[in-house]
C-alpha cells in the first residue's frame, strides 16, 4: 500500500499535532474537512492508523527501567501457551516471534533493578521457557517512530 502526498501530509499533521482535530487540520491543510475525514476514514479502514490513543510514558508511569529478554521456549506447543503467560504480566509490553537463537523477544518495564528481576522471574514462571537472556536499556536513542517511513513512502496526489 502506498501513500500520496495528501495521505502523508494528513500523518503527519496527526503525528505532531495530535489533537488539532479534522476541521483544524482541513484549514490547514487546505483541503476540505469531509476530504480529510474521507481520507482518514480509509487509513483507518486500511489499518494505517491502528488507534487514536494517547502514547504513554511508562516511566512517567513509575517504570523508568526498560530491557529486552530474548526467550528460549519448549517446541511442539508452539507459542500460544508462553504468549499467553506473558498476556498476563503487566510490565510485558510487547512480544515478537523472533529468528535466531532465540524464539520469543520481549520488552519489559519495571520500577527499579530489584523489580526488573520480579517481572525476569515472573517471565520465566511458565513451564514452556527455557531461557531467557535479558539485556537493560541504558537510554533510549530514537524512540518508536513511524513518521519518516510516511515521509519516504509518500507518492504524488491521487487525483
Amino acid at each position: 500500500m502506498s501513500l500520496d502526498d495528501l495521505d502523508a501530509r494528513i500523518l503527519a499533521l496527526f503525528t505532531t499535532q495530535p489533537q488539532i482535530g479534522v476541521l483544524g487540520a482541513s484549514r490547514e491543510l487546505g483541503v476540505a474537512r469531509g476530504t480529510v475525514q474521507a481520507r482518514l476514514d480509509r487509513l483507518v479502514a486500511r489499518g494505517v492508523i491502528r488507534s487514536w490513543a494517547p502514547q504513554l510514558d511508562p516511566a512517567a508511569l513509575g517504570y523508568p527501567v526498560s530491557a529486552f529478554c530474548t526467550l528460549e521456549i519448549r517446541q511442539g506447543r508452539g507459542h500460544s501457551p508462553v504468549v499467553e503467560h506473558l498476556s498476563t504480566i503487566p510490565e510485558v509490553l510487547e512480544a515478537h516471534t523472533i529468528t535466531g537463537s532465540g524464539d520469543l523477544l520481549i520488552r519489559v518495564v519495571a520500577r527499579d533493578n530489584a523489580d526488573l528481576q520480579r517481572v525476569i522471574d515472573a517471565v520465566v514462571d511458565d513451564r514452556h521457557v527455557i531461557r531467557a537472556s535479558t539485556v537493560i536499556s541504558l537510554a533510549t536513542r530514537i524512540p518508536l517512530r513511524t513518521l519518516p517511513l510516511v515521509r519516504s513512502g509518500a507518492g504524488p496526489a491521487a487525483g
